[in-house]
């Protein structure tokens, strides 16, 4: 096991403890444990540590603000699958959060992992003070209206309307992307990183973000509900504007290689200054992912 995948395996613990420590409704606290230990590919995690082992930081300094993305990406999902949202009776191979618990409970649930979220972050003593308030707001900016919530409304009002190239790549920009931007942004506040070379990393997360998305399309069309663990065909099912319906499978397939060609080489503009090693493996898993 290696180093990153060894602090990827703490990540539950630190979650679930914070989650444990102090609570009012235990039914809050299981709805919230019920979709951290779903599972899931913790991209966002490994993301992080794979920039901080870039820069030769220790990976503790990151765990914690690891964590908090992965609560408020675990949040997005429990919201989305709601009746109102995506209405999806299936995630990861299990019920959803809905489903066991109830909607009531379901949106306290993730509310509660949102707000926990930054707790997490403000309680971490092993980062500065001024690091902590950096994370939080470039975190809660990346999550917000400008980012992953503004996204998911703009895609929710594309709903059965004709939309443009353009619109599809703003969506997927703020609904997807922030949040895979946030974890590279993240590590490099906690790694004190230059400026060219945060621009090019942040760059390296803009192209992966669209290529996490694009994937996603497809794996809604060519993806086994075994393997992806929820319902295909969702979004032919609600006529949305996906990179597929715009491209058809094949051009939506070489919309997802000239992405990944892009990052790759901003990945290169660095390759002097940091090791870019991991950073590449982690960009060929996601665009070669089946889940």
């Amino acid at each position: 096991m290696n180093n990153i995948d060894y602090h990827i395996n703490k990540i539950d613990d630190v979650i679930l403890t914070h989650l444990e420590e102090n609570h009012v409704s235990e039914t809050i606290m299981e709805a919230s444990k019920y979709s951290i230990k779903a599972g899931g590919k913790r991209f966002r995690p490994y993301l992080l540590f794979a920039v901080l082992d870039a820069f030769g930081v220790p990976l503790d300094s990151g765990l914690k603000t690891a964590g908090a993305i992965e609560m408020i990406h675990t949040y997005s999902l429990i919201h989305d699958d709601l009746p109102a949202m995506d209405d999806d009776d299936l995630r990861r191979g299990n019920p959803t959060n809905h489903k066991i618990f109830g909607e009531a409970a379901a949106i306290l649930a993730g509310d509660n992992l949102l707000t926990e979220s930054f707790s997490l972050i403000a309680n971490d003593k092993k980062l500065s003070a001024g690091d902590k308030l950096e994370l939080i707001q470039m975190i809660s900016k990346s999550a917000g209206q400008n980012g992953m919530i503004g996204g998911q409304m703009l895609d929710i009002e594309a709903e059965n309307k004709e939309s443009s190239f353009e619109d599809l790549e703003q969506i997927h920009n703020y609904k997807t992307g922030k949040l895979i931007s946030a974890p590279v942004n993240a590590a490099a506040i906690i790694a004190d990183a230059d400026e060219k070379t945060t621009f090019h990393l942040l760059k390296f997360a803009d192209y992966l973000g669209i290529i996490f998305q694009i994937r996603d399309d497809i794996l809604d069309v060519t993806g086994d509900v075994e393997i992806t663990g929820k319902n295909t065909g969702s979004d032919a099912r609600k006529d949305k504007v996906t990179y597929v319906s715009a491209f058809g499978l094949e051009g939506a397939m070489d919309q997802m290689d000239r992405r990944v060609a892009l990052a790759r080489a901003e990945l290169e503009a660095v390759s002097d200054m940091i090791n870019t090693d991991e950073l590449k493996n982690v960009l060929d898993k996601f665009a070669v992912r089946d889940n």
